[in-house]
Order: structure tokens, then C-alpha cells, then sequence
């Protein structure tokens, strides 16, 4: 089976399924070996960008021949079975018509599969989708009950110990300011708190900055679409330069996080529930534990 992955959550799904994919996208990073594969996309943004300028190439990209290309040779080459994209976000990964596109013109008449969910069930569902699509559909079975029941371990920490959600959001890009929405709201929810700014299975949504100010949230989650934490605090004069800052309660009270958004909370996969657990232990160290993992960081002099 010559599964294509143009995403890295997908590519994700491949690899805790048993199957290893023979192609993947130029991001796609985890597990470390998906970064051995040939990659059969490219972008028009370059890696290290910061901010400004993501915000500004991506505008002429799409002004142009668009964010992502794909190395049809290659990809003929590759001589594939599955190709696997999305249409959650057009600026995140290659969209479905460019992929469509791209198969036309190959050899091989390949089973495209579109994933396009923008809860947390709904990824669930695509581990299960992705496995009978590569003939790993017990596999696919098998892992999803353990994903679940990792859940179920958190939630029912929750249930038994936490009294107070406290009022929480997540940055998702820093300028202009954007609160995140699609999985972020059910996985904070399940985690323990109340989630401000954003509806479940909602687009992240750009928010005048008065709007945060005004939610007081109690915990501030910065995750920066496609940023690791060292990349997001070089920048994070974006929002502390901002006038109303320092009265947020999560400012006061030293509760704001960075974490790693690039690998954790915008890579709709498996380790979503990785997500989950690192949520619970910043809303609720006294039940879960302080945060240890280095893709959640409590970012120095920011008051």
C-alpha cells in the first residue's frame, strides 16, 4: 500500500496505524523518521518567518499561484494507492483542489482522502477513516480506544477534583490577534475550564484586542499556528506591547503559557490528546501536575 500524506497530522494517523508512508509534506516532522520521506510539497512561506512576515508573504502567495505546490513528478514517482489532504485551512496545508489537481496529471489513479474535521470527535473519526483507507482498519480501531480512554482519565480528574473552570483562551496568531476555535474549546473544556472567545467546531476567529482584554481571561494560552515556543517569546512584544495587557487576570495572576503550536494544539492528529493532558496540568497543576514537557513554556517578564 503507497500511502501519500500532504498533511502532518495525517502522517501522523499513517504511522500509528503501522503504515509508513512513501511521501509526505514538506512539514510533516513527527515521527521524527516521517522527516527520512521524500517530500512532494513545497511553500511559498519560508520557515523562519516571523509575523509580519507570514502575513505578508502568504497575501502574495495567494495572490499569486498560491500557498503550496506539489511535485507532481514526484509524487508519479511515488506511484501511490492513498493520498490523504484536508480542506480545514487552505494556509495550513494544500487544499483539496490543488491535490486533485495534481492526481489528474499522475499515472496512478489513487484514492484521495479529504479529511475536514474541525472537532475533536471528528479527529477521532479520521484515525478510523485513514485506517480503512491504508486496509488498517482494526489497527485504527485499537488506537482510537486507547486515545479514548486517556481521555476518559482526564475528564474524570476533572469530574472528581476540579471545582473552579477558570476562563481561558488561546492565541492563535499574535498580529492580528486570533482566539482559536475548530478542537481548542472541547479539549480546554475537557480539560477543566471555561473556554472564552471561541464556539467548539467554530474558524479560529480575528478578534479586536479590546474583545481579550474584555473576556479577563484567568489562563492565556499563546500557540501560534506553525510556532514552536522558542519563536512565539522572540515575539511575544506583539501582545505585551499592547495597551491592556497588564490588567489581564491571567497577566496578574503569572498564568500565561506558550506552548507549542506548530506540534500540539494546531495539528489536528493523534496527539491531540497529548494537547489534553498538557491543558490539564495548565489549568489545573494541583490535579495533573506542573507543566514538564518543553513545548509548554511560562514565559519570563511579561507583566
Amino acid at each position: 500500500m503507497n500511502a501519500v500524506s500532504l498533511l502532518p497530522s495525517a502522517t501522523e494517523m499513517l504511522y500509528l496505524v503501522g503504515v509508513e508512508p512513501v511521501g509526505v509534506s514538506h512539514e510533516c516532522d513527527y515521527p521524527p523518521k516521517a522527516r527520512e520521506k521524500p517530500a512532494v510539497t513545497e511553500s511559498a512561506v519560508s520557515e523562519t518567518a516571523s509575523t509580519e512576515q507570514v502575513n505578508r508573504e502568504v497575501e502574495e502567495a495567494e495572490a499569486d499561484d498560491g500557498v503550496y505546490t506539489v511535485d507532481v513528478d514526484l509524487l508519479n514517482s511515488l506511484n501511490p494507492d492513498v493520498v490523504v489532504t484536508q480542506d480545514v485551512c487552505s494556509v495550513c496545508a494544500i487544499d483539496t483542489g490543488e491535490v486533485e489537481r495534481a492526481v489528474e496529471a499522475v499515472s496512478a489513479d489513487p484514492e484521495i482522502v479529504n479529511l475536514h474535521s474541525h472537532g475533536f470527535e471528528g479527529v477521532l473519526d479520521d484515525i478510523e477513516t485513514v485506517g480503512e483507507a491504508v486496509d488498517a482498519g482494526e489497527q485504527a480501531e485499537e488506537a482510537v480506544q486507547g486515545l479514548r480512554e486517556r481521555v476518559d482519565a482526564v475528564e474524570s480528574e476533572v469530574e472528581d477534583n476540579v471545582d473552579h473552570r477558570p476562563r481561558t483562551t488561546l492565541i492563535e496568531w499574535m498580529e492580528p490577534p486570533m482566539t482559536a476555535g475548530h478542537w481548542t474549546p472541547e479539549l480546554v473544556a475537557k480539560a477543566g475550564a471555561s473556554y472564552v472567545l471561541g464556539e467548539p467546531e467554530a474558524s479560529s476567529e480575528v478578534r479586536e484586542w479590546r474583545e481579550v482584554v474584555d473576556a479577563e481571561p484567568e489562563k492565556l494560552v499563546i500557540a501560534p499556528c506553525g510556532f514552536q515556543p522558542r519563536r512565539t517569546t522572540q515575539e511575544l512584544h506583539l501582545l505585551t506591547e499592547r495597551s491592556g495587557w497588564r490588567d489581564l487576570p491571567a497577566v496578574q495572576r503569572d498564568e500565561v503559557y506558550v506552548v507549542d503550536g506548530h506540534h500540539l494544539v494546531n495539528r489536528p492528529g493523534p496527539r491531540l490528546v497529548d494537547t489534553l493532558e498538557r491543558f490539564g496540568e495548565i489549568l489545573h497543576p494541583d490535579v495533573f501536575g506542573a507543566p514538564t514537557s518543553p513545548l509548554v513554556q511560562k514565559p519570563m517578564r511579561i507583566r
